[in-house]
Formats: C-alpha cells, structure tokens, sequence
C-alpha cells in the first residue's frame, strides 16, 4: 500500500522557532504503524516515596483504620483509609506484602533506600550497589524509544551514598542523576536537539510565550489533513500541553528558591508559602504522562521525596495534611495519636498517585488506555521507619501484561502466598520452601516477575530466587 498525502509517520513532529513538538499517535500515522508491523507497547514506571509507612497493629481498634496495607487478602480485601484512593482502580491493582531485601535489612538508618530498586549488597562498612531494575529494562526496551529512561525525583542530582536522591544505578552501581526542574524537563520533550534549550527558546520562554503558540501554524496546516477522530485527539493533546505548562510556569518560581541550611539530625524547615506540593507533585505526574503518551520512553522513575528529611518533601506534611512537622520526625515519633498524622499523610500520597493512574486511564494511544500496557511499582524501602521489612509495594496498570490483580498478596515466613493459597499447588509450596528460609523472601523476584512482563527473558535479578508466585494470572 503506497502511502497517501495525507499519511503521518509515526514520529512526526509540529515545529515552531526553536521547538518541535512530538506528537501522540493519529489514525491518519496507521499505515505508518502497521508497515512496521507494531506490537503493543510494554512500560514500566517506579514512584517511590521515603520514610516508610503508617503501620499500626492489625487488631489496633483505635487506629488499624490507618494501617498502609489493606484489611483481610486475597480478592475479598478492604482498602483502609490509606490506599482508599485507588479503589476506583482496584481491578487493576496488585498489593504485595512481606517482601524486602534481605541484604538491606541490618543497613544503618535510611540506607535501604539506596537498594529499592537494585537489591544491591551494601552490608560490612562498604558502599558497592548494583543495577536498578529500571535500568536494565531500559536497556531491552531503549530500541522502541528516543530515550532509554527518564529519572526524576523531587530533589534532582544523585544525593550522597545513604541518602540518594535518584532510585536508578547504572551497570556498575554508580547512581545516576535525577532530574527535578519542570522546565528543563517539559523542553527536553520538544527539542530535536536532544534536551538543548535553543537561544530561540530562551528567548521565547522570557517572553512567555508557549509551546503551544510557538507550533500553532503548522498545527492549523496539519489540521486539514486530519479527520473527526484525529482533530479531537490532536485538540485534546494540545489543550494538555498547554495547561502542563501553565503549572510549570507556577512551579518555577518554589523551585528557584534554595532550601534553608539545616542539621540532618534535627531538620526544621520553615514551610515556604510559594510552595504547592500538590501542583508540584501532580505537574511531574503529568510530565510523566506525556512522556508515555508521545513514546519517547517506556521506562521511567520518580522518587517523590529523600529519606531521612532531606530535601523538598520533608516540610509538606505542613502544607497538605497540616500535621506542623517534617516527615521524616512524623515517621520517628511513638506519641499517643502518632498514626493520626503520619496516616492521612500517606492517604495525601495515595491521592496524588491516584491521579496519576486516572491520567493514565484516560489517555490513549493507538493501543487503547495508556495504563493498559502500563505497569507502575509504587511503593517503599521500609515499613515503620528503620524497619527494611514487609515492603509496602503495589502494582497498578499492566493488565494487557498478563499480571494477577484485584489481589492483596501477603507472603508467609516461607515465601507462601497465604491470600489465595489454595489456588497454588502442593509442588510450588514445595518449591517455595526450599527457595528460601525463615523471612527471607526477596523483593527482587518481584522485579524478576516485572521484567518477565516487559517480555525480558531473564529468570535471577540482583538476589532473587526466581520468579514471584502468583505474580501473573
């Protein structure tokens, strides 16, 4: 079939003085599709948030109600007030307990965090971390996209070795940079240039004009060649472009401000009245969204605040719950009520992740809902603080990824499933028991399972013991 006027590649772009914008898939771009015979697309997205998690006792009358882990297992289990956010999404939800790195469990403080995404070995007073599993899907699936990955935090940088302020390590365990700056990173999509800002568009951003002004014409040229379906599309797409970048407008001006000095052990970060966590929070989600959306890459990151009360995130508590302390001293504290502040903190994370699935449910590309074939590991390093056990971890998206949700999976002492246990055979308890020993069952066969759903044929990951039962349906 030859290819008519008004046919689309794939990759094609709008471009304006010093700008070019990708553009998400249009049916007038299927031939392109088809001639190179696509298949769905598979992607992977890791949000991480520090200090643990609010954990009262399961038979804690008074405040169970704020414990991260739902009620009862299996199919049948119950949101608390934590997770109650995702319920609109429990279909497409996978909840994990009893998992953690055995390796990372004696580590001093918050150095868990350095090993999430890596399972890496950082016991006996040396510092020698792995690769993150992000990375080495990266690295199977950088063929599809312009980029292998995208690494974003709240911080930007690496951090320092215990305190890092990016989940992803390269072959050699070095970390890689994060990036923080809303700016840079919503040009970094539109420059053919690779990430470059032009003179022109330092000149345009002063301005104020936007991305959107910049590639009206050609957007009105390419408008006469599409039909019903693709005008609505491309209108949607450009309504999205502009109002990310509206908020990253608002946003610029919190993260121009430098943070306080301060003393690690005893932070105390004056609440800056600029600052709109939840804006910040929900642009990057966005970002991430679009990222997805245009395939520039299948692979992302975002570690939405460092552990220990670095950084940003430490004073939000303040500003979005109105608890008047750090997160980091909220997760310390063992006073009368103390889960009454750290709960509806978590509960304010789960609101902000909730909008990022529902963002991803309601954009598509030529393969349906973006969240379809996409799975995103939310979670954290530690339960109550210092505790690198009984992983708080979820799965939500991916379904087209053959992954089992609708389910609260608690693993036993022994690695066994105890929700749904009777749906796995005597030889795999068998098995599962021999594998490990008493409280030892590795995160990593989680990301075992993960890379086998991004079809990465691999059976061990950093110290795993295979693959995670029960992982897929």
């Amino acid at each position: 079939m030859s290819r008519k006027s008004w046919h689309l590649d794939r990759r094609s772009f709008l471009r304006g003085v010093g700008v070019s914008c990708a553009l998400p898939y249009l049916e007038a771009m299927e031939l392109d599709v088809k001639a190179l015979d696509a298949k769905e697309p598979k992607r992977a997205c890791f949000v991480y948030f520090p200090n643990g998690c609010s954990l009262p006792d399961e038979d804690d009358e008074k405040y169970a109600h704020w414990r991260w882990f739902p009620k009862g297992e299996g199919a049948n289990f119950e949101y608390t007030k934590v997770l109650e956010p995702l319920e609109p999404f429990r279909d497409q939800t996978a909840i994990y307990g009893g998992l953690s790195h055995p390796r990372s469990r004696e580590l001093l403080g918050h150095l868990a965090g350095d090993t999430w995404l890596t399972g890496g070995d950082l016991r006996g007073g040396h510092y020698k971390n792995s690769i993150s599993v992000d990375q080495l899907a990266a690295r199977h699936l950088k063929k599809h996209t312009r980029y292998p990955s995208f690494i974003f935090s709240t911080d930007g940088g690496v951090g320092y070795k215990s305190r890092v302020s990016t989940l992803s390590f390269d072959d050699n365990g070095r970390p890689i940079p994060s990036e923080h700056r809303h700016r840079q990173i919503f040009e970094r999509y539109f420059s053919v240039q690779g990430g470059e800002t032009t003179a022109e568009r330092r000149r345009s951003i002063k301005e104020g004009k936007k991305i959107v002004d910049l590639v009206l014409e050609e957007s009105k040229r390419l408008w006469k060649r599409l039909g019903v379906h693709d005008k609505r599309k491309m209108d949607e797409y450009l309504s999205s472009l502009s109002s990310v970048e509206e908020q990253v407008q608002r946003n610029e001006e919190w993260l121009d401000t430098p943070l306080k000095p301060f003393n690690a052990d005893h932070l105390k970060l004056d609440p800056n009245p600029k600052a709109d966590p939840k804006a910040y929070v929900r642009t990057m989600y966005d970002l991430i969204v679009l990222g997805f959306q245009t395939d520039v890459t299948r692979v992302m990151t975002y570690m939405l605040a460092r552990e220990d009360g670095m950084g940003f995130g430490d004073s939000w508590p303040s500003l979005t719950v109105g608890v008047n302390k750090g997160h980091h001293t909220i997760s310390h504290d063992a006073h009368e009520g103390h889960w009454d502040e750290w709960g509806p903190y978590d509960n304010w994370y789960a609101q902000q992740f909730a909008y990022f699935i529902g963002r991803m449910k309601e954009t598509t590309d030529e393969w349906g809902p973006l969240l379809d074939n996409t799975m995103t590991l939310y979670g954290s390093s530690c339960t109550t603080t210092h505790n690198a056990r009984n992983y708080p971890m979820a799965i939500v998206g991916g379904k087209n990824l053959g992954i089992r949700h609708g389910h609260y999976s608690r693993y036993s002492k022994v690695g066994l499933m105890s929700s749904g246990a009777d749906q796995l055979t005597g030889a795999v308890l068998e098995r599962a028991v021999e594998k490990v020993g008493e409280d030892d069952l590795p995160c990593s066969n989680l990301y075992v399972s993960m890379l086998q759903a991004l079809g990465i044929e691999t059976e061990s990951f950093a110290d795993s013991t295979g693959p995670l039962e029960g992982f897929f349906a």
